[in-house]
Formats: C-alpha cells, structure tokens, sequence
C-alpha cells in the first residue's frame, strides 16, 4: 500500500507535465493541401505571357493564388519541400524559402504564393545538403509577404528537419 507522501507526489507528476507525454503529432501535410477546399488546383492559375526575349512563360496569377488554407494556420506540421536558401552561413541554412518541385523560383517562375512557404529553422540545415528533397516540421501560420523570388503565402518556425526519403 502506498502511503501518504507517494500518493501525492504520484498525483503531482501526472498532472504537472501530461503534455510531455503526449506531445501532439505534427500533421502531415502535402502542398495540395495548401490550397483552400473548394478551389482547384486548375483555378489558380490565370493568363500567362511569353517573353520572347528570354525564352521563358510568365504566369499571370489570379485571385486565387493567394488565397490560402486558413485552417493551417497555427497547425502543428510535417511537409516535404526543396530548399531555396535565403540565410546562409558556414553553419548551414537557417532562413529559406521552401518548394514543391526542384528549380522552383530559380530556374522557372515562381508558382503561386500559396504554394510557396517561407522557413526559419531552429537549427541550420547543413549547406551540403541544400539539393535533397527536406521534410520541415514545426508551427505553419498562413502569412502573405513578398521576396525576391516570389509571394508566398505561408511561415513555418522550423522545430525539425530531416532528409525526405523516397
């Protein structure tokens, strides 16, 4: 039998910390999920135009390419991605745009901005590994900015990375 004393500090650890136990999961998430429901991939993407000049399709966005997923706002997250480094040191990367698809905003237009998720990682992501495919977990908040490279239309604060295996 259990006296007292042991009884109480039993009760006292399980209610002081029970989320220690049963940390949330992230969920995991891919870049159609992104999309608001209700709006087809097909429907953010309006016109477009060629310049000839550099040989290359400059989409012309609508509305809908900013319209974002309001109910991953503030959800806790896995997505895969590629890396498009903004904050590099000899540590590695600590700030950086992530895509769906390799090249994306560097080689090619950007897509839109909600397919486009801006990152700041806890810890640096070394610069070796900048070309492997990333699984990014942390707290995902629907957040429109502009860069260089593109409007995107998400923010994760980066808990967790590591290599997306095939």
């Amino acid at each position: 039998m259990l006296d007292r004393r042991t009884t109480l500090t039993l009760l006292a650890g399980s209610t002081l910390a029970p989320g220690a136990a049963f940390a949330a999961a992230p969920r995991e998430i891919m870049w159609d999920d992104l999309i608001p429901p209700g709006v087809p991939y097909s429907e953010i993407i309006g016109e477009g135009e060629l310049d000839e000049a550099n040989d290359t399709w400059n989409p012309i966005y609508d509305a809908n390419a900013v319209k974002l997923n309001d109910a991953l706002n503030g959800a806790y997250i896995r997505m895969p991605g590629f890396i498009i480094p903004f904050e590099v040191s000899a540590k590695g990367v600590t700030e950086f745009m992530l895509v769906p698809y390799m090249g994306a905003c560097i080689h090619v237009p950007p897509p839109p901005a909600n397919q486009l998720v801006m990152v700041t990682a806890a810890q640096p992501w070394p610069g070796d590994q900048l070309w492997d495919a990333v699984w990014v977990t942390g707290r995902m908040q629907t957040q429109l900015q502009s860069t260089d490279l593109g409007k995107t239309g998400y923010f994760i604060a980066a808990d967790e990375m590591e290599i997306y295996e095939w």
